[in-house]
């Protein structure tokens, strides 16, 4: 491990990695910062096609002793494909599909939280609590199983039940609660305050980031150390999109990348579109967007801790902000299922339906080189997916009639 330190994203100030931490003393969000000079040069980017086919295979970039042992469940190094060129993706010549579906409880999330409880387990947490929407809960949840650890989550009353069970099947102390994410959040830190339980929430401690930047080493390993010219993420908490963004910085400083950059989208639902809002306006923080709704609960987060964070990379890279209905992210989820045989979570679907709008526009073209982020399976929300079909009786002699 190279980490030397933790540096507040928003005063600079500097904090020992020795110390269990949540936030900057000014309220910041902490980014491991890792002696990548020192690495130049001894760790070259081809000791890596040598390492597991885990987020860890990059792990002298990764915040744990060398001697410790990760709690892994075998999460990252997920498959990039080439979109297949037929019905609505005939025009696209160059775009491809990152599905997150085969990661440990079927979601990106399982990446941020390998190295989050690795490093709570390392610094002598016993319990853990954090807010969430769906698939961080139940990540959590896997992952404080596989380390011993008790997982408190609190997550809104409307939560897709499948993963609600999916977290008591793992022993996690799950609460529903009467209100959206942030709301659940305001529970977590009141008994992290209270009950001394170790706050897990999205960017409120250091390591979580750390799992996700390891989407961006990833494209770069797998597009042979070259970057798309776009790339579309789902915006939530916005860990994904600047933990990839930090990831690229790290590579160029290793001498892995050049300079270029992906131009980075942010896509958000139109009930809930608090990035897409301050983006248009100029503002370096977003403003909670009220009543937030939408059938992609992953998208429901009406204001991210990181917010002043994602709005910097979206502009830091020529980026865009867009908003998608809910009518039209369940549409190109059914797209994607149909024509490439990846079944997406809505989140992802949200991405083609975004990209599909920006190409209308004329901002993107189809033949750029464009990779969508699928994060998680569409599995994971049934109440999404289609389910009637015809019921035919087998000694009704008649009953292929009815088979189009």
């Amino acid at each position: 491990m190279a980490m030397a330190s933790l540096e507040c994203t928003r005063c600079g100030a500097i904090h020992s990695p020795a110390q269990l931490i949540n936030l900057c003393t000014c309220g910041g969000i902490l980014y491991p910062r890792y002696d990548l000079a020192g690495l130049r040069g001894r760790y070259d980017r081809a000791e890596v096609k040598d390492g597991p086919a885990t987020l860890w295979r990059y792990r002298r970039v990764l915040p744990l002793r060398n001697d410790a042992d990760p709690v892994s469940l075998g999460e990252g190094f997920t498959p990039v494909f080439p979109a297949q060129r037929r019905g609505p993706f005939q025009a696209y010549t160059a775009l491809h599909i990152k599905d997150e579906g085969p990661n440990p409880t079927a979601s990106f999330k399982a990446r941020g939280m390998s190295p989050a409880i690795s490093m709570a387990r390392e610094l002598g947490v016993r319990e853990v609590a954090l807010p969430s929407a769906g698939n961080a809960g139940s990540a959590a949840a896997a992952y404080a199983a596989a380390a011993g650890l008790t997982a408190y989550v609190f997550m809104p009353d409307d939560t897709p039940a499948l993963i609600v069970s999916e977290c008591i099947a793992y022993g996690a102390k799950v609460y529903l609660v009467k209100g959206l994410i942030h709301v659940c959040g305001r529970l977590a830190a009141a008994g992290a305050k209270e009950r001394g339980w170790f706050d897990l929430s999205t960017l409120k401690e250091p390591y979580r980031v750390e799992g996700k930047k390891t989407m961006g080493y990833e494209v770069a390993e797998q597009f042979g150390w070259g970057l798309p010219y776009w790339s579309f993420c789902r915006t939530g908490g916005g860990t994904g999109l600047v933990g990839m963004w930090k990831a690229f910085d790290e590579m160029e400083a290793l001498g892995w990348i050049g300079r270029k950059r992906p131009r980075m989208v942010s896509v958000q639902a139109a009930g809930c579109q608090p990035i897409v809002r301050a983006f248009a306006e100029g503002t370096s923080e977003s403003v909670l967007h009220e009543n937030a709704h939408t059938v992609a609960s992953g998208l429901r987060v009406p204001k991210a801790l990181g917010d002043y964070l994602i709005l910097r990379v979206l502009r830091e890279s020529r980026g865009l902000a867009i908003a998608v209905a809910d009518e039209d992210l369940l549409r190109a989820q059914r797209e994607i299922a149909e024509t490439q045989g990846i079944l997406p979570c809505p989140e992802g679907g949200a991405t083609w339906a975004a990209l599909q709008q920006l190409v209308a526009r004329g901002t993107v073209k189809p033949t750029e080189t464009i990779v969508l982020f699928n994060t998680g399976s569409g599995l994971k929300y049934p109440e999404c997916l289609p389910h009637e079909v015809p019921v035919l009786d087998p000694n009704d002699p008649r009953a292929l009639d009815a088979v189009a």
